[in-house]
């Protein structure tokens, strides 16, 4: 049974960065997508960035592009996003996901079948 376990969050000034850690277990990756959604209080989940297991194709949401940076350790079985210059409004629980999606359905959160736990990330002076 695959199981994904978060960490990295915490609290951090505008500005700074963060770097979010997944462990990926108990299953094969080589044809799923793992992303990062985000679910902030009274807001639906959202895409952020996601990565194809086997060719490395990435993907972002606009609104952390070229800000955000996904990857992933195959040897290791990590998934990393590297959050800088944060805003306030990258406020939220921050979720590793990962599902056998497609190019065409990769950004949504049907796609996915196994979520990790979530991990806070607060962005606050």
């Amino acid at each position: 049974q695959v199981q994904l376990v978060e960490s990295g969050g915490g609290l951090v000034q505008p500005g700074g960065s963060l770097r979010l850690s997944c462990a990926a277990s108990g299953g094969s990756f080589s044809s799923s997508f793992m992303a990062w959604f985000r679910q902030a209080p009274g807001k639906e989940r959202e895409f952020v960035a996601a990565i194809r297991w086997n060719s490395g194709y990435t993907g972002y949401a606009d609104s952390v592009k070229g800000r955000f940076s996904i990857s992933r350790d195959k040897a290791e079985s990590m998934v990393y996003l590297q959050m800088n210059s944060l805003k306030p409004e990258d406020t939220a629980v921050y979720y590793c996901a990962t599902g056998r999606a497609i190019l065409s359905s990769y950004t949504q959160v049907s796609s996915y079948t196994t979520w990790g736990q979530g991990t806070q990330v607060t962005v606050s002076s």
